[in-house]
Parts: structure tokens; C-alpha cells; sequence
């Protein structure tokens, strides 16, 4: 699976079109989503002796913790970044360099380590396209809908239709948007966990993260 992207913290809506510049493209061989939903549940006095069945009260508070597991290989590519120049000029945003799988562990490392105030560093944001046969307005992509079937839009947690309508029945704000296109925003969060192997005479690198979906402050 190559279609998993790590986005830096400077990537901005100038790059909205573009998954080549201020990312990383990950090869990617498995990917594991775990949702855990957090529910007070109190379970009922002498219910059962009323009923015959014993009675759980829960209350749902909307609250649930979503996390991401990758785990693959990390290949010498060519990444290209915007950022300040070691002399403070300005420096040509179309740069590229070819990174080793060394450099690029080394980068992701340092960018876990950092912190949201490092945009050229931190990484904020997790891009997983999959194929969508149905768009976000419920159309079939091959009849009337945006693309055609197979389309690849970024995986996140958001339901189809605005707010109140479709799926979004009942919902007065939603936090995200059904993906439209390849380009739209996948996950927004932060790498809580990432290792990496440096094995003898191995050129790529052996990496699995752990990616948990949040707001991010400041």
C-alpha cells in the first residue's frame, strides 16, 4: 500500500494540490484503525430481582479515542519542503533532494520529538487514500457523482451530507468533512509512537507508528 502520506506541520492550502511537497510518502504494508468508544456505564441495583435481568444505565457523552497503527518500509526517496534557509535567504520552494531511508527515519524521529510550534518538523496531519465508489452526496461515481468509481479519497471519521442532513442527521457542527477528492484532508492528530530497524546491509528501513487522531494545541 503506497498511497499513506505524512504531512508536515508547514504544509498549508497552497499545497492542497500538490501530496509531493512538504510531505512524506510512506510504503506502507498494513494499516490498523482501532476506534475505542468511552461510555460511563453503571450497572442497576436490585434490577434484576424487579425483572428477572439485570439492568446497565450508560450515558453516552460522545467521547472516543481513534488511533491508527502503520507498519512497513521506509525507501530512499525524493522529498521536496518549503522552509527558511540556513542564512535566512530566501530559499526556492521547489527544492528537491533525494533523502536516504536513513534520513527520512531520522526526520520523522526528530519531528515526533518536536513539537506543534515546529511546522517545519512536527508532523500533524495523516493521509490514507482508499478507492470510494459513492460520493459525498450519496451519488454513484459512475452515474452522476464527482470522479468514477475507485476514486481515492483520504480515510477520516466525518459522515456524508451537511449538517442535519444524510447521514449527518442530528449533527447542529460537524468537526470534518466527508473527503471530496484525493486532495482533501485525511487525519488530523499526532504521532504518539514511531521505531524504526536499522538492519545490516538492509537499504530500506523496517518502521511501524502509531497515529492518534486529535485537535492539536497551540
Amino acid at each position: 500500500m503506497t498511497y499513506v502520506y505524512l504531512k508536515f506541520g508547514q504544509y498549508s492550502e497552497t499545497d492542497s494540490s500538490d501530496l509531493t511537497i512538504n510531505t512524506i510518502p510512506l510504503n506502507v504494508t498494513s494499516v490498523g484503525v482501532s476506534v475505542s468508544k468511552t461510555i460511563p456505564a453503571f450497572p442497576i441495583p436490585f434490577s434484576g430481582i424487579v425483572t428477572g435481568e439485570s439492568v446497565t444505565a450508560a450515558l453516552d457523552l460522545g467521547m472516543a479515542t481513534k488511533q491508527i497503527d502503520l507498519s512497513g518500509f521506509i525507501s530512499e526517496t525524493t522529498l521536496r519542503k518549503t522552509r527558511t534557509a540556513f542564512d535566512g535567504a530566501t530559499e526556492d520552494d521547489d527544492t528537491a533532494r533525494v533523502f536516504t531511508a536513513h534520513e527520512i527515519a531520522q526526520m520523522i524521529a526528530s519531528g515526533v520529538d518536536s513539537t506543534g510550534l515546529q511546522n517545519n518538523q512536527s508532523m500533524n496531519e495523516l493521509v490514507i487514500l482508499y478507492p470510494s465508489n459513492v460520493d459525498e452526496k450519496y451519488r454513484d461515481r459512475d452515474v452522476d457523482g464527482t470522479g468514477s468509481r475507485g476514486h481515492l479519497i483520504p480515510f477520516n471519521f466525518a459522515s456524508r451530507g451537511a449538517e442535519g442532513f444524510g447521514d449527518n442527521d442530528g449533527v447542529s457542527f460537524r468537526g470534518s468533512k466527508f473527503p471530496e477528492n484525493s486532495t482533501s484532508t485525511g487525519m488530523t492528530g499526532f504521532i504518539r509512537s514511531f521505531s524504526f530497524n536499522m538492519e545490516a546491509e538492509a537499504i530500506d528501513l523496517s518502521f511501524s507508528m502509531q497515529f492518534e487522531v486529535a485537535i492539536i494545541g497551540p
